[in-house]
This record gives structure tokens, C-alpha cells and sequence, in this order.
């Protein structure tokens, strides 16, 4: 059965984490918006995530929507408590009904273990990597309990533990090896990058402060943090063009980004229970959406 995945009920209090962890701290700080545009070209560069993002994503249309979305999802996943639970199983009955083939001709399947992880990892290397360059940086204890906790999250959405390595080491080499053999130049990173080269400023309830910190266009600040965080490598073969103007403009904006620490108040640190009330509605709307899916799937 597939609901035997999820944690039972006894499980959850060893994977619900609370204000004293540092998923709790660091998933929600203002200045990973800079980051935003990373682990989604990172999810549809894998060949099934991308041919999902294509037969059945709006991001063309909703960019923001769709990038929101994401932060809402993690929003209920590390302060939603225990509802994490019942949002997980209905994200995870939502994608039951994404198949059809890839780019390649391979059928696809959103569900396919090792796709649906990959999205959760892309999540895991954002939060670190983005802190590296925008934010304020974790040190090596802060990342292992980072992970361990981050982790096991997943198993709110149906990420197995056997899908994604034990230690942050394991987990290094992991995606390492994912960036070097399974990521592609799908239809849907062009799309994407298309999508967001005239994207306005994000409809977030903060000061702008982050956007206009170098007075360059939120486009722009969104492109740097999204291409900038990848390597050299894994841009070549994306086929995305990277100067030295653009690692100079992306070691600007880090600066400056990290540099507004010390005067950035505890709401724009942790903003994850602030968007739960703020988009309460729209993540209601998206949850019913995926229960009502689900049961759509389940009887046809």
C-alpha cells in the first residue's frame, strides 16, 4: 500500500521539528528569495521532474504562483505541525495522476522514487548553498542537524529515508553525481528561463530591501542567484552563458545580502509561520485541489 510510506502517527514527534531546530531557523529567511529560481531549474533539468513541469505546470503563465506555491509547501512542511502530515499525503496523491513521456521517449511517472527525491534534494542544497552565498552562512554542526532534520521531513511527502543518503557526506556525493550524470537541457529549463526574464518584483508581504539592494531589476537578481549557485560544469552543460560581469554582480549581491544580517529583524529571519497566515487561503485552495485529485486518481 502506498500510504505505507508515511510516518505513523507514534513516528511523528521524532520528525515534526519545532523553534529549537535549525530547519525551523533557516528555511525561511527573506534573503533565500535571491535563491528561488536554483532548485527549480535544478528539479525540471532532471528528464522526469521536467517533462511534469511541462505536460502539467501553469509556471508559464503564474510564475510567481507557482514559486510561491513552493514556498508555501515548505512553509506546512517545517511549521505546519502535525497538519504536515495530512499535507503531505495529499501533495504526494496530487502528483499520482503527473505521467506520460519525456523528452527522450521514456515513459515518466511522477512518483518515480528517485525524481520525487530529487526534488526534496534540490530543496536541501538551496537552504545551505543559498545561506553560503545570500544569507548567513551554517557551520558543519548546524548542517549535519540541518540535514538529519531536513531529512526526515520527507518522509511527511513520502520521500522514503532509503531514497536520499544518511549523512550530509553521503548526500554531497549523491548530488554530485546526480548534477554530473542525470541532469539535462530539458524543454522546460528554456521555458523557465524564458519565463522569468521579465518577472516583476515578488508579491511578498516584506520591504524591499533585498530586491533594491544593488537597484537592479528582480529579474535579474533572481537569474544571478538561480545560474550563479551552479557550477561551471552543470551550466556547460545546460548551455547557459556565464561572465565575468555576472560572477562579479553575484558576488555584489551576496555581499550586500549578507551584509544586512545585523539589522534584519526576527520576521524577515523566520517568515515560514508569518506566510502560513498570510497565504492561509491560497494553501487551502491548493491542498483541496490535491485531495480532490487524489481521489480522482484512486477511482478512475
Amino acid at each position: 500500500m502506498a500510504t505505507s510510506i508515511f510516518p505513523t502517527k507514534a513516528e511523528l514527534d521524532e520528525i515534526i521539528v519545532g523553534p529549537d531546530s535549525v530547519a525551523w531557523r533557516r528555511t525561511s529567511d527573506t534573503r533565500l528569495y535571491l535563491a528561488m529560481l536554483y532548485p527549480l531549474l535544478l528539479q525540471v533539468a532532471h528528464p522526469t521532474v521536467g517533462a511534469g513541469v511541462r505536460d502539467f505546470s501553469d509556471f508559464q503563465r503564474r510564475p510567481w504562483e507557482r514559486l510561491l506555491r513552493t514556498v508555501d509547501y515548505v512553509s506546512v512542511l517545517v511549521y505546519g505541525g502535525r497538519e504536515a502530515a495530512a499535507a503531505g499525503r495529499r501533495l504526494r496523491g496530487l502528483h499520482r495522476r503527473f505521467k506520460g513521456i519525456r523528452e527522450d521517449g521514456e515513459r515518466y511517472h511522477a512518483l518515480e522514487p528517485d525524481a520525487y527525491a530529487w526534488v526534496h534534494a534540490t530543496l536541501i542544497d538551496t537552504y545551505v548553498s543559498g545561506h553560503a552565498h545570500f544569507g548567513s552562512p551554517l557551520s558543519r554542526d548546524e548542517v549535519d542537524r540541518f540535514y538529519r532534520e531536513y531529512r526526515r521531513l520527507g518522509r511527511l511527502i513520502g520521500v522514503r529515508e532509503r531514497d536520499l543518503p544518511a549523512t550530509w557526506s553521503g548526500f554531497r556525493t549523491y548530488f554530485e553525481r546526480m548534477l554530473a550524470e542525470e541532469l539535462v537541457r530539458t524543454e522546460s529549463v528554456g521555458r523557465v528561463l524564458e519565463t522569468i526574464r521579465d518577472v516583476p518584483a515578488p508579491p511578498v508581504p516584506v520591504p524591499g530591501v533585498v530586491w533594491s539592494a544593488l537597484r537592479i531589476p528582480a529579474s535579474r537578481a533572481l537569474w544571478l542567484g538561480g545560474i550563479g549557485l551552479m557550477s561551471p560544469a552543470l551550466r556547460r552543460r545546460l548551455g547557459l552563458n556565464w561572465t565575468r560581469l555576472d560572477e562579479a554582480q553575484l558576488r555584489a549581491l551576496g555581499r550586500v545580502s549578507r551584509a544586512l544580517a545585523p539589522v534584519m529583524p526576527e520576521r524577515m529571519r523566520v517568515t515560514g509561520p508569518g506566510q502560513l497566515r498570510w497565504r492561509r487561503k491560497e494553501i487551502a485552495q491548493w491542498l483541496t485541489a490535491a485531495a480532490a485529485s487524489s481521489d480522482t486518481s484512486r477511482s478512475s
